[in-house]
């Protein structure tokens, strides 16, 4: 189960908040201008609007349900007149405006959402100097508002772009490490062909010369040929050591991808038996790395489970988290490319959005 987060609990707040200052209108203690049938109809509308704007992420939804929130806050507040604190409803729907349009929208809402406090204070009578000072307060209390949400959503978005910048940061000096330890290896095979035509090259011309002088000479040619073999045996052996690896430590390189990760729990099992090849591990990590940015950057999720597992001569790796999930999931550029890269080594990429976001690799092992 997913924990609430902070924005979680500030939502259950307003929508608390909304009942609390609407309760004197649901209780009978004030009569609105309409029926109360129709303005408590008006108020579950507000509130499932808010509800909608605040929970969905897919436009033209969140637009419109602000549209509605914020129409129903001015009937709401305008069919009650006199009724202050109810005033609060208008502050709301200017707070769950960032989340939808940019700043400058905000911006015309809390103007908008100003004109009708004041139109309320003209309905209750009250007194040019007491409206002047509740539309000033609320107007102020509106901008406060907007100002520090916007702040806080920049700062969320900088947080994301910051853990996605890292973990794309580690994963490329994952790859680049083992791009350069295959470049030495390439090095050291054209040394070792290089070595190897060379000191052959001598081989066979002292056994060639000890064919054709005579037998007084055969023994100086064979015991330079001799000399040249057991060279040739000492370092072909060296070379052959040098090129030789340690295996990759596949989870040891997942898990140094992820560290350090705000907000997100990675958890990594790797089969300690998989033996894969070279493009093998580098598309598993890539897409490790493709699970992770996309967990930070869509899923809202709280926890990410990768699992690298080889079974029946098939390795697989799966990444499922606990965010949001989709039922009909779309592919980025970068999911559509490693479905490309698993395509290519015989395999196959799927993705889920069911219960979570699950996104499964498999290629056969060698």
């Amino acid at each position: 189960m997913r924990r609430l987060g902070t924005e979680s609990w500030a939502g259950i707040a307003m929508l608390v908040i909304a009942v609390a200052v609407a309760s004197p209108a649901l209780l009978g203690l004030i009569d609105p201008l309409i029926p109360r049938v129709l303005w408590i109809a008006l108020l579950v509308l507000y509130i499932v609007s808010v509800l909608v704007s605040g929970a969905s992420s897919s436009p033209p939804v969140p637009h419109s349900s602000l549209t509605i929130a914020v129409l129903t806050s001015w009937a709401l507040v305008l069919t009650v007149p006199g009724m202050g604190l109810l005033v609060v409803l208008v502050v709301v729907t200017a707070a769950m405006s960032t989340y939808v349009v940019p700043l400058a929208g905000s911006m015309v809402i809390v103007l908008l959402n100003t004109g009708v406090v004041l139109l309320t204070t003209v309905q209750a009578g009250s007194p040019a100097v007491e409206m002047l000072m509740l539309s000033g307060f609320y107007l102020l209390i509106q901008l406060a508002t907007v100002f520090s949400t916007a702040t806080l959503l920049r700062e969320q978005r900088m947080r994301t772009e910051l853990a996605q910048a890292h973990v794309e940061l580690r994963a490329a000096g994952i790859l680049l490490a083992e791009t350069t330890r295959t470049a030495e290896r390439l090095r050291i095979s054209r040394e070792l062909h290089d070595l190897i035509g060379h000191q052959l090259t001598v081989l066979t011309l002292n056994l060639e010369a000890a064919r054709h002088v005579g037998p007084e000479h055969v023994r100086e040619h064979v015991d330079r040929a001799d000399e040249v073999a057991r060279a040739l045996l000492r370092d072909v052996r060296s070379t052959v050591g040098e090129m030789r690896r340690q295996p990759v430590d596949l989870l040891q390189q997942m898990r140094s991808m992820v560290e350090g990760l705000p907000g997100l729990e990675v958890d990594i099992d790797v089969d300690p038996d998989l033996d894969l090849g070279e493009e093998q591990q580098i598309a598993f990590l890539r897409l490790a790395q493709e699970a992770v940015t996309n967990t930070i950057r869509h899923a809202d999720a709280s926890r990410l489970q990768i699992d690298l597992s080889c079974d029946h001569g098939q390795a697989t790796l799966r990444a499922r988290d606990d965010g949001v999930g989709a039922r009909a999931p779309r592919l980025g550029n970068g999911l559509r490319g490693l479905r490309e890269r698993f395509e290519e080594l015989g395999g196959e990429l799927t993705v889920e959005g069911d219960h979570g976001f699950t996104v499964t690799g498999r290629v056969a092992t060698s």
